[in-house]
């Protein structure tokens, strides 16, 4: 990541692939033989730490670039497996949290994903007899890093941070340190595609877009150093984010290209969606009697807080190519009203 400088990046949002997850095993040994060996040898707990070093170097990459007050969330899945003659946890967060911290990362509270799932098993091992049965892995880690103290900011920052402030009831939903069955706006790999989305592993387009809006502001820069097919700069610019995303498989590249010409689009319906939910959220709070004391000063709806006052979604327009990326022209969205005929 040597084109990025130092302390350059707002936040980082990323998914690396998952030591001892055998969908990822070829890919390990490709780029460590000794990775292979191990494997080979029913060796798991060196072939989990050589997984685990030959990201390192990434790890330190993003310190580097991360700014002071910057934010690293990142989505990680521990791994059950048979090798060597024995069924095993390998805890994936658990040895990142090490990691990252001793490379000079605080730990912040994180969260639980409680991915959807349609199997109906709970336990693995011996079915319904007791003794050895496994719990099944329901869920995921969101682990969230900070390099230094607090994010302060001035000037124009400071208004992008007002008006790129999320809802009262958003906040709610998304700083709970669970989240259950979290869904979003569907991506589609398009024609022939269908196979890199499932090699990549990507998590769904929602859960970016939230972490992006908890932990940065509109004109921020948004890293994402296992980018996949690029899930994380879609939600950057659907966000009036900038994105710089590293990937070693070029094969992905043709299904970023064809959904960044869907952000717009994507874009549009999601801030739609936001404020139709804010204005069911009103309508809920006064059927019950209870009053909004602040006023959204663009929308004009009622807010519960001071600091929502400020708040402006903002619609990405005219994607044109560049160099090495897109780019985008924002305008405030605004609500569709409907005209009424002229007499």
């Amino acid at each position: 990541m040597e084109e990025v400088d130092d302390r350059s990046v707002h936040l980082i949002v990323t998914s690396p692939p998952y030591p001892m997850i055998e969908m990822w095993d070829e890919m390990f040994a490709q780029q460590d033989p000794e990775i292979g060996e191990a494997l080979q040898a029913g060796d798991g707990e060196r072939a989990f730490a050589l997984m685990h070093d030959q990201m390192m170097p990434v790890w330190e990459e993003c310190f580097r670039v991360l700014s002071s007050g910057g934010i690293l969330c990142l989505n990680i899945g521990d791994a059950t497996r048979n090798i060597g003659g024995q069924f095993r946890l390998f805890p994936n967060h658990a040895h990142l949290v090490n990691l990252l911290t001793d490379i000079g990362f605080d730990q912040l509270p994180g969260v639980l994903w409680r991915k959807p799932t349609n199997s109906p098993s709970k336990f693995l091992g011996s079915g319904a007899l007791g003794l050895n049965a496994y719990v099944t892995l329901e869920h995921e880690h969101i682990l969230i890093f900070r390099r230094g103290g607090n994010r302060t900011v001035s000037g124009d920052a400071r208004e992008a941070r007002y008006e790129s402030a999320y809802f009262w009831e958003e906040r709610n939903q998304w700083f709970s340190d669970v989240w259950m069955d979290l869904r979003g706006i569907r991506q589609s790999t398009g024609n022939g595609h269908a196979d890199l989305r499932e090699r990549s592993g990507a998590f769904p387009l929602e859960l970016p877009l939230r972490l992006i809006e908890m932990y940065s502001i509109y004109g921020d820069t948004v890293l994402d150093p296992f980018w996949g097919t690029g899930t994380t700069s879609i939600a950057a610019a659907m966000t009036a984010r900038n994105a710089v995303g590293y990937e070693i498989d070029h094969a992905f590249r043709p299904v970023f290209d064809q959904q960044i010409r869907l952000v717009p689009q994507l874009a549009r319906e999601r801030n739609r969606l936001r404020l139709e939910k804010h204005r069911a959220f009103i309508r809920s709070r006064k059927s019950e009697g209870k009053q909004l004391k602040h006023l959204n000063e663009f929308y004009d709806f009622e807010v519960m807080m001071s600091q929502e006052k400020g708040i402006v979604l903002y619609d990405p327009v005219d994607v044109a190519p560049c160099d090495e990326g897109y780019a985008f022209r924002y305008q405030p969205h605004v609500e569709q009203t409907e005209l009424l005929p002229e007499v």
